[in-house]
């Protein structure tokens, strides 16, 4: 059979896909009798499908083309590493350059006694690892019980087993028997959906208290460390208040549990700083790193680990590891990433061009009738839609029935925006320019505009008592 080419017909690259090719977090028949949208081809912040069309990738892939599109840089190292060592394991005492290599710049890049990475092959892979290393460290330091891991509702930190256990979306739990025991969740702090009369400030500091009774609750020889996104991505782009933070580090630091940041999304530039972690003055003893580590030219990832936790896990043999551990492409591609990152400074661009000039633009966007609240750190943000923004009113339909529609607007429109229920996600490439900013805004707001037309012919603007 002859090799399947991008100049397919459209109709028959959906047909093949529908007949063997099952999709991540999809209805299969409803997808199948739909047609998938086809990808060809993409540059910078631009992808183009199979009928020619020209889409603003607002959500930079899935959270993690940083650098954008294209760069014929990083092809080129993943082939000259192809080349000369297209793999080695890293077990059996062995290991090899651009492991080591990668690790160095990851240690030199992360913040405080953060100087140890055991690589995988993703976030998922990265937060199941942590679930190991945070359980085997207080057993080797002669407190198995401390096994309880904390997490937070409305959290993501994957979809295996173990990280999908983390991560706190009802509908992943709701299949495959999750969570395993001993971990627990407690509420996120969703101001906008969740704060009733309070101050923002008043209900990030009650829901950050959260985790002092659970500790409580369990018993602080029970509790081994507390997970959470800097910044809640996949559940709707959530910014904490600013009394949030402070606090939950002031409750891990009281009860000596070990504070894990997930930086898939946030790590390598996303809020203007190398990692949220430093946006947001955490001090966390491991962060989760992947995505934006190799910009998504690579699967990879990692768990960037303390001093003190690093010492005791090498006391003992760590019986852990992956096939694809420290992959010697994806690390040699993640290392010519990172020195494109650095030596263009792409996370300067964020800090000083790119995130004002977008935050200035974005939050404009609540002059919309739909629109009840605009957040965003860098370049990540989401908007709330609502029927009633003095209120800030739930739809009195099913949830995510809004967004659906207005995130099929946005495709009709030539946009990538995302939907996590009735709230509209972005996280574009890195390297946006402001021109490329204003097509992004312009063409969300007529997305919005379209869909309040939609919701006013289908009598879906009814708010829910």
């Amino acid at each position: 059979m002859p090799a399947i080419t991008n100049h397919m017909p459209t109709a028959e690259l959906q047909a093949l896909d529908a007949a063997h090719h099952m999709h991540p977090f999809t209805a299969g028949g409803e997808l199948a009798a739909k047609g998938a949208r086809v990808i060809t081809r993409a540059k910078g912040v631009w992808l183009t499908d199979s009928e020619g069309n020209q889409i603003l990738d607002g959500m930079a892939g899935l959270w993690c083309v940083n650098i954008g599109y294209g760069r014929p840089e990083l092809a080129e190292a993943a082939a000259r590493q192809m080349r000369e060592l297209p793999y080695y394991n890293t077990f059996f005492q062995t290991t090899h350059v651009p492991a080591i290599a990668l690790a160095d710049r990851i240690a030199a890049l992360a913040p405080g006694d953060l100087n140890h990475v055991f690589f995988a092959g993703s976030g998922s892979e990265a937060n199941d690892t942590n679930i190991r290393l945070v359980r085997t460290y207080w057993a080797l330091k002669g407190k198995p019980s401390k096994s309880v891991i904390l997490s937070r509702k409305n959290a993501y930190h994957g979809s295996s087993v173990g990280s999908g256990s983390l991560g706190g979306m009802a509908p992943m739990h709701a299949q495959g028997g999750l969570p395993i025991p001993d971990i627990h969740h407690i509420n996120q702090p969703n101001w906008w959906a969740e704060g009733g009369d309070m101050t923002p400030e008043d209900f990030g500091l009650a829901r950050a208290q959260e985790l002092e009774q659970a500790i409580l609750a369990h018993g602080e020889d029970r509790i081994a460390a507390f997970i959470a996104e800097p910044i809640q991505g996949a559940g709707g782009v959530i910014v904490p208040p600013s009394t949030y933070w402070p606090e939950i580090q002031r409750i891990c630091d009281a009860y000596d549990i070990l504070l894990i940041a997930d930086e898939v999304i946030c790590g390598f530039g996303r809020t203007g700083s190398w990692f949220g972690s430093q946006t947001l003055n955490i001090r966390p003893h491991i962060m989760t790193i992947a995505k934006g580590l190799s910009s998504g030219y690579q699967p990879i990832g990692g768990s960037v680990v303390c001093d003190e936790v690093a010492s005791v896990i090498a006391s003992a043999e760590f019986n852990h590891g992956y096939t694809y551990s420290g992959h010697p492409v994806a690390s040699a591609v993640a290392l010519e990433n990172l020195r494109i990152l650095e030596e263009e400074d792409i996370v300067g661009h964020v800090r000083t061009t790119a995130a004002p000039y977008l935050e200035k633009k974005w939050q404009a966007l609540t002059d919309h009738p739909l629109v009840g609240e605009a957040s965003i750190v860098g370049l990540m943000g989401s908007i709330a839609l609502t029927p009633d923004k003095a209120t800030r009113a739930k739809f009195a339909a099913e949830v995510g029935t809004v967004g659906l529609i207005c995130r099929e607007r946005c495709f009709a429109n030539s946009l990538v925006m995302r939907h996590v229920g009735d709230r509209m996600v972005i996280s574009p490439p890195l390297v946006i320019q402001p021109d490329e900013i204003d097509i992004l805004v312009s063409r969300a707001r007529a997305a919005l505009d379209e869909t309040y037309t939609a919701l006013k012919d289908q009598n879906l603007l009814t708010p829910a008592h």
